[in-house]
């Protein structure tokens, strides 16, 4: 019978050997950090919180090979960042998704913390759905359905790779938020769609409605009227924004958004990108008993948006 700490060492050995030369280290004005090649022309994916302000900085790889990047873009909402180096990388890493996570799932964390190059250390899932706050300006927003893993973090592995046992990328540590306790940004649809617009247009343009909302489980009779088991409750309605101008309030429970069932921050959030802005959004909610339909039209979130 084969021993399971050999077979756990195996998954974490392939998975290190096969990212660490993937995974560089990223230096940009005062900060440095890592990211990871995810594309075959030199774009890498790191957090934006690690290139700041920058426009262009200098990346380092496990072979000894260095070389400037440059910023194509940053989304300080999601804490995400696309950079491209000027010189040749490495094969990409595979993109996986953490859709598929599961609580108690092996996951390996590769980066370069504390200024030391190729670091690996490996841990489990040990919470999904959490949040993380976000800002850029005065406009703030969450990062929803943050990994939460014991695999050690440390200052300079944000950007870093963490990766299922397959080596599939399916998260960007992003945070450390105690003592054996780390955070990273989802690789999902949402996060392949910001990824998209960095590259495109070096920004993400988001919608702007106006609400701000927490989970909360749907009565039995609505549950089985709707066949969904959550909604959205909404505790605060911005002034003169497109949801109070549609007439929604505070205590409503939002049911759907665009005809598409609403269970979480994340499947609202998901529908706030460039597409839906100027759009009409129809939007369901649950009020002292019936169901109101009303119509919004969401604009374009700025820096005072929230």
């Amino acid at each position: 019978m084969a021993d399971p700490l050999d077979a756990y060492s195996r998954v974490v050995s392939s998975v290190a050997a096969e990212l660490l030369p993937k995974v560089a280290s990223v230096r940009a004005g005062q900060g440095s950090g890592s990211a990871v090649v995810f594309t075959a022309d030199g774009f890498l994916l790191t957090n934006a919180h690690v290139i700041g302000d920058s426009r262009a900085g200098a990346v380092a790889f496990a072979d000894g090979s260095s070389g400037d990047f440059t910023v194509v873009g940053r989304d300080p909402l999601s804490d995400l960042a696309v950079i491209r180096a000027q010189t040749a990388t490495p094969p990409p890493a595979t993109l996986g998704d953490s859709d598929e996570l599961v609580v108690g799932q092996l996951v390996v964390a590769v980066g370069n913390p504390l200024g030391l190059a190729g670091s690996v250390t490996a841990g489990v899932v040990s919470g999904l759905g959490r949040s993380l706050p976000a800002r850029s300006g005065s406009a703030v927003r969450l990062i929803e359905d943050v990994i939460q893993t014991d695999a050690a973090l440390n200052p300079g592995n944000s950007g870093g790779a963490l990766a299922d046992s397959q080596a599939r990328v399916v998260g960007i540590n992003t945070a450390v938020a105690g003592v054996g306790v780390g955070l990273a940004v989802p690789m999902n649809a949402t996060t392949r769609s910001i990824i998209a617009a960095l590259i495109r247009d070096g920004r993400v343009r988001r919608a702007f409605l106006g609400l701000v909302t927490s989970p909360a489980p749907l009565p039995d009779p609505l549950r089985q009227r709707t066949g969904q088991t959550g909604a959205l409750r909404v505790v605060e309605v911005v002034p003169g924004s497109p949801a109070h101008r549609a007439g929604l309030r505070s205590g409503d429970l939002v049911l759907s958004a665009g005809r598409n069932p609403v269970g979480d921050a994340q499947s609202l959030q998901r529908l706030m990108f460039a597409d839906a802005i100027g759009q009409p959004l129809p939007i369901t909610v649950y009020r002292n008993g019936a169901l109101v339909d009303v119509i919004a039209e969401p604009v374009e979130l700025t820096g005072s948006g929230v």
